[in-house]
């Protein structure tokens, strides 16, 4: 196949899935990015990266913070501040973004 081809497409491919991203999720997932990166792919060993986890798994890391279940050092508080929806929209923008 045409290189240009390839790349025509990667691009037109890229173009929709921005533009089909939640802005909601996305503002919602601004809130991780002090400690998570502001894509999800964390800077430092002892924060977890996002990016690219299965959605399932955040969710139920997030209701496990959030419920108090799951020990954290912030991650307790700040999960309070989400709803259930909420979470749902978090976990599914890091789970598309690349690891």
């Amino acid at each position: 196949m045409n290189a240009r081809l390839v790349a025509a497409a990667l691009a037109l491919a890229t173009a929709v899935a921005h533009a089909q991203e939640n802005p909601v999720a996305r503002g919602l997932a601004a809130t991780c990015a002090n400690c998570h990166g502001t894509a999800g792919g964390s800077v430092t060993a002892e924060v977890v990266s996002l990016a690219g986890l299965p959605k399932e798994h955040i969710v139920s890391q997030m209701k496990a913070f959030r419920d108090g279940t799951r020990p954290a050092t912030v991650m307790q508080q700040l999960a309070k501040g989400y709803s259930d929806a909420q979470i749902e929209l978090i976990a599914d923008y890091f789970s598309r973004r690349p690891r």
